[in-house]
């Protein structure tokens, strides 16, 4: 039985379904076909993704293509109680309420997967995470299951290395119709949305760090750079400092970039990327976000306890002031910033990131019989069937290969 915060919020949540279907024509497509084929006929499905718009799209899909979908959120600020509503009008099984504690989040997460799913959708690794430990009874039934996040794909890479994981599960996060555009484009716009939304501050002239240069950092540093921003950006990895470099960028540790910054983006998915000694020298007033997956890149536990007042100053911004009497503004807890105070990724993005969930889903269903307990990529056939859906709807063309031209590349004797 559904678990949402007000059934009679449905009606603003089903505009806001309606409002983003017209702009997924690639999860259109093979939603027509999912309807006509039925590949998940008998199957039972759980999705915990961020339980927005474009999400409630790709569980009705799903639905469409014959599978029991049971519907949970994966971040506690990044529900939508509207949408949560809306979902469970229209039929499909919905755990997610706003701004519930860890716990509350924790028994949500265990009521979807109390289905004893065939099938999950994964972002960031939390329904793995039950189904290896505490839950592992509810994984009888599994045999395979999608991964949305760099954050989760690391985590799966080191349980398949210890021979943990319950199931398949297929690297979605890696596939070129996810990452290149979700990670870059989608986190690039919607980070500044988020936070110029919030905040209503200006961009332009601000000195930004950028605190990671993978594919989400390059999106958040382009973005603010074409913005008029002065963009710092910090990393571990020479090659990824490099490449900041040749983009024109300034790169240093954090340890230097700390003092110089006036709003700050984590995208590293790691931990303690800023912390007291940071903000012991940060300007007064600088803003602090995270666009990395959980809440742990910027330490808000120290600064709350470095803090001598603590207050709301707008909706999702917190201010934390210092014994000497500057402060340092937190968006969103801390939490992912275009999601905890935003709409996420715009809908033509997400339309390939979830066309990408629903292919490898069908893959998985379509090889059950030799599947292994391992990381899965996600085949080229599928990338390229998303590819080729997206430029037809954008109504572009590109070339394709002669023979001859084929030939040539392929071998060596010419």
């Amino acid at each position: 039985m559904s678990i949402v915060k007000d059934k009679g919020l449905a009606p603003s949540g089903l505009r806001k379904i309606e409002w983003v279907r017209p702009f997924m024509p690639a999860l259109s497509a093979i939603e027509e076909r999912f309807e006509r084929e039925k590949p998940f006929a008998g199957l039972r499905i759980t999705v915990s993704v961020h339980l927005e718009a474009k999400t409630a799209n790709l569980g009705l899909v799903l639905a469409k293509g014959g599978a029991e979908v049971h519907l949970t959120g994966c971040n506690p600020l990044s529900t939508q109680d509207d949408v949560a509503a809306a979902v469970d009008h229209l039929g499909i099984q919905t755990y997610g309420v706003h701004g519930v504690s860890p716990e509350e989040y924790e028994n949500l997460l265990v009521e979807a997967l109390s289905c004893r799913p065939h099938l999950i959708v994964d972002d960031g690794g939390d329904l793995i995470h039950l189904l290896s430990g505490s839950h592992a009874a509810l994984a009888e039934n599994l045999f395979g299951g999608c991964e949305e996040t760099t954050t989760g794909i690391h985590r799966l890479k080191a349980r398949e290395r210890a021979g943990i994981l319950p199931c398949a599960m297929m690297a979605v996060n890696d596939a070129k119709a996810k990452h290149y555009y979700d990670n870059k484009y989608g986190t690039g716009q919607s980070v500044w949305t988020a936070i110029m939304d919030t905040t209503n501050l200006i961009v332009a002239g601000k000195t930004v760090v950028v605190a990671g240069y993978g594919w989400c950092g390059k999106g958040v540093a382009m973005r603010a750079k074409g913005m008029g921003a002065n963009v710092i950006v910090t990393e571990i990895d020479p090659f990824k400092a490099l490449d900041a470099t040749m983009n024109g960028f300034r790169v240093m540790p954090m340890d230097e970039a700390a003092a110089l910054g006036d709003i700050f983006v984590t995208v590293t998915g790691c931990k303690d990327v800023i912390t007291s000694k940071h903000f012991a020298v940060m300007k007064d007033q600088a803003l602090l976000t995270n666009a990395g997956h959980f809440d742990c890149e910027v330490d808000v536990a120290s600064l709350r306890s470095m803090a001598v007042k603590e207050e709301l100053r707008r909706d999702n911004i917190v201010g934390y002031t210092l014994p000497d009497g500057r402060t340092l503004n937190v968006v969103g807890e801390g939490r992912l910033v275009n999601l905890a105070a935003g709409n996420g990724h715009p809908a033509e993005i997400m339309d390939m990131s979830f066309a990408v969930q629903a292919l490898s889903l069908e893959w998985l269903v379509k090889h059950r019989a030799e599947l292994e307990k391992k990381l899965y990529v996600v085949p080229d056939e599928i990338d390229d069937e998303i590819g080729r859906v997206k430029l037809a709807a954008l109504g572009l063309k590109i070339d394709t290969l002669t023979p001859e031209q084929e030939e040539y590349l392929a071998g060596w004797e010419a």
